[in-house]
């Protein structure tokens, strides 16, 4: 560790230059270089990555007061990353939990939140353009994962310093086009048997027989189908190739508007209802009117066939908050997390739960949760069909229809099924990850959806830990890897834009065929054998074959009962979607202004409360429904991904993460004492079961409450205690000097 006023010898400079992948067309930076630097033995680089930059003599500030401590290093900027390497030798202790593609000190391109600069010692001012008059002496850096770093550049040399900061400002700032990601590249380097492998266990829904299987395991197939009318995009790009709609809706409609106001299929339950998602028509002039209305006709009387079924219209438009909210929410909610150093955290501290609430993003957590629960209510209780609505059928669809389908079916709470959920409602059911990530700079409709709906997802597991098969930490790791342009998951709006840009660029290899691209489901790409441990719940029980046979038997017999009725059913007092005659609403039915209709005209007498209320009185069966608890406090912070770089947030030895592994210990010993009475029943092991015990408790308590992620790397804590009243305890002095409250970095390492 150096402090400011070391000073050492600094490299030689090599000659400056690298090459943008930006066309001259798109941007043109000033003090760029035009070639790629020679690779480095000391930087390990992928496949198709190149060196741009570098400057050296940097020192990475540590986020202790005043940040006056640090470590000399290397700055390095490639087409991929950010990336500091630090001059010391590095410390012999490694990470049980380390991703392979990056690293402590490595930010990807597109994990860049936001650039700040201090100029003459000043306060830090937003680097917001490519084109600087003037270089700062400090550049910092936060980023979409919460991190925060801190590079001084006052020991670099002049002409380094203007390269690093116009290089990093240009490829963090500048808008790019598609093909110029780092995905391509990689895609178009990397040797052909390793971009094809995925997990087998995993459905990608890229055929019609994924989608078969998925209508028989909900046994669908009597009302459903698997259309595949739209192969090769050839008659929508707004669909995928395989979907699948209700049994009676006719194909020479369902491309009438681009497949747009047609009934999706997502799921089928147990008792035979459904939900369905749908996107608005748009307002179209009066010439026009007339074939809305009678393409809007026919799929009503596609969806409703009275007295047998009954359709309740979920317009989320009108009753969850709109995109420009949510991206509002979210950027006063992670203003609360990056925190440039220990006396910013406290500072922070005395207003943070007002900000909180200000934010009001857990708010919206709350709203999606509720509006999940009303939907089941109708899918469980009232046994209809539920057709989710919204103006792109690609966002809150996507979110409401994942979030019912883990609560009721617990398939979807297992690794694999939750993987091949993401799959079907989110990558094949259009979500626009590329726009709604910013992942090109453009900064035109961004919004954290897929993030909002991971959050809601760690509320059910932060609640029923025992229903769920992937762990906190495999929620953490995903949100990361939304950032990490290797995998096509998460950088492409629709199927039919993976498929329109499957062919490289020229001057690329493989121009004689198509690209394939990596998965992020496959996670020995980012983790080694051991690491893949902390993606599971180890307390999981999968259900036991006799459960798994009652349920089908139960589950076949009901939906027998629904296929052929005995006694004719009471005739619904509705005609259609909604009450009132067809004819009249239908015109209403049309475009954006269905919204407010929906609401007022098909008001039901809600019985969610009571449904609601009545199921927490029960005991929780975890392979069965699952409701959360929505009132009040309920609703939590995701602390691991949010907290889990700070260090006065983290509690040694305390947390889920202590009684975990207190738990996993006592099965440690129950399955040791299991195995040694079985090979050698006679002979006595109780004084080495002692030492291993005590070994493995020794290592729990040094563990931190933000497990596997937090490391400690300051050397004091002002309260011993976070609360918003520290400053007016008496003896402040003492209590920040206590013994007990210094933390040594070389006793406990990684925590």
């Amino acid at each position: 560790m150096l402090g400011l006023g070391a000073g050492g010898a600094t490299k030689s400079p090599k000659t400056p230059s690298f090459v943008s992948y930006l066309t001259p067309e798109e941007i043109i930076v000033k003090d760029v270089p035009t070639q790629p630097l020679p690779k480095t033995n000391c930087l390990p680089l992928l496949q198709g990555e190149l060196l741009m930059c570098e400057a050296n003599t940097v020192l990475k500030c540590t986020q202790d007061e005043g940040s006056q401590r640090g470590v000399y290093g290397r700055l390095i900027c490639t087409n991929l990353k950010i990336t500091f390497l630090c001059d010391e030798v590095p410390d012999d202790n490694i990470p049980e939990f380390k991703n392979k593609i990056v690293g402590e000190n490595d930010i990807t391109l597109q994990c860049v939140d936001q650039l700040y600069g201090v100029f003459d010692d000043k306060k830090k001012v937003p680097i917001n353009k490519t084109v600087l008059t003037k270089y700062p002496e400090r550049l910092i850096i936060y980023c979409k994962d919460f991190r925060v770093f801190h590079f001084c550049l006052s020991y670099v040399k002049e002409e380094e310093v203007k390269r690093i900061v116009s290089g990093i400002s240009h490829y963090v700032l500048s808008p790019k086009g598609l093909k110029h990601l780092f995905l391509f590249t990689y895609a178009a380097n990397v040797p052909r048997y390793a971009a094809t492998c995925t997990k087998e266990q995993t459905i990608m829904f890229e055929s019609s027989s994924d989608w078969m299987m998925e209508l028989e395991r909900t046994k669908a197939k009597l009302n459903y189908k698997v259309c595949s009318a739209n192969e090769y995009y050839r008659r929508s790009k707004g669909l995928p190739q395989h979907f699948v709609v209700p049994v009676s809706l006719p194909e020479d409609i369902m491309f009438t508007f681009q497949g747009k106001g047609i009934p999706i299929w997502c799921w089928s339950c147990q008792n035979g209802s459904a939900i369905l998602k749908m996107s608005s028509l748009q307002d179209v002039d009066d010439g026009n009117m007339q074939a809305q209305k009678a393409f809007l006709d026919r799929v009503e009387k596609t969806l409703h066939r009275p007295p047998y079924e009954e359709v309740r219209i979920e317009d989320l438009s009108a009753s969850l908050p709109s995109l420009s909210e949510i991206q509002t929410s979210y950027n006063r909610f992670k203003q609360l997390f990056l925190i440039d150093n220990s006396s910013d955290f406290w500072d922070s501290d005395l207003k943070w739960f007002t900000l909180l609430d200000t934010s009001n993003w857990l708010e919206i957590v709350r709203q999606c949760l509720k509006k999940a629960i009303e939907v089941i209510e109708y899918l469980d209780t009232q046994k209809i069909n539920v057709v989710l609505k919204e103006d792109t059928g690609s966002d809150f669809c996507c979110v409401i229809s994942s979030l019912v389908q883990i609560m009721m079916d617990p398939y979807y709470r297992t690794m694999h099924g939750f993987q091949s959920l993401i799959q079907k409602e989110w990558v094949m059911g259009g979500h626009c990850f590329l726009d709604r990530c910013n992942h090109l700079r453009k900064n035109d409709n961004e919004a954290p959806v897929f993030l909002l709906f991971l959050d809601c997802v760690w509320q059910l597991i932060q609640q029923y830990p025992l229903a769920f098969e992937i762990s906190e930490t495999y929620l953490t790791v995903l949100s990361d890897s939304i950032n990490i342009p290797i995998f096509s998951t998460f950088f492409f709006n629709s199927p039919y834009q993976k498929y329109e840009n499957r062919w490289a660029e020229e001057g690329q290899p493989r121009q004689d065929e198509p690209l394939r691209f990596y998965n992020v489901w496959d996670w020995s790409v980012q983790f080694e054998l051991k690491a893949l441990s902390f993606l599971t719940n180890p307390l999981y029980v999968e259900k036991s074959k006799h459960e798994k046979q009652l349920r089908k038997a139960q589950r076949s017999k009901h939906i027998r009962q629904l296929s052929l009725p005995l006694t004719q059913s009471k005739p619904s007092n509705k005609k259609g979607f909604f009450r009132d005659e067809t004819g009249p609403f239908i015109k209403n039915l049309l475009g954006k202004r269905i919204s407010k209709l929906i609401s007022n005209s098909d008001d039901v007498p809600g019985t969610y409360r009571a449904f609601y209320e009545n199921w927490h009185r029960k005991p929780v069966d975890f392979h069965g429904l699952i409701l959360p608890h929505i009132d009040g406090p309920d609703i939590r912070i995701w602390a691991q991904r949010h907290l889990r770089w700070i260090p006065e947030a983290q509690v040694l030895g305390g947390g889920n993460v202590s009684t975990m592994q207190r738990i996993l210990e006592l099965m440690e010993e129950i399955q040791s004492l299991k195995k040694k009475i079985k090979e050698k029943p006679l002979h006595d092991h109780s004084s080495s079961k002692e030492t291993e015990v005590d070994t493995r408790r020794k290592r729990s308590v040094r563990r931190s409450s933000l497990y596997p992620f937090a490391m400690l790397h300051i050397s004091s804590f002002r309260p011993a205690i976070a609360t918003t009243t520290w400053r007016s305890w008496d003896g402040e002095d003492e209590l920040v000097n206590r013994e007990d409250e210094l933390v040594d970095v070389e006793e406990f390492g990684y925590l």
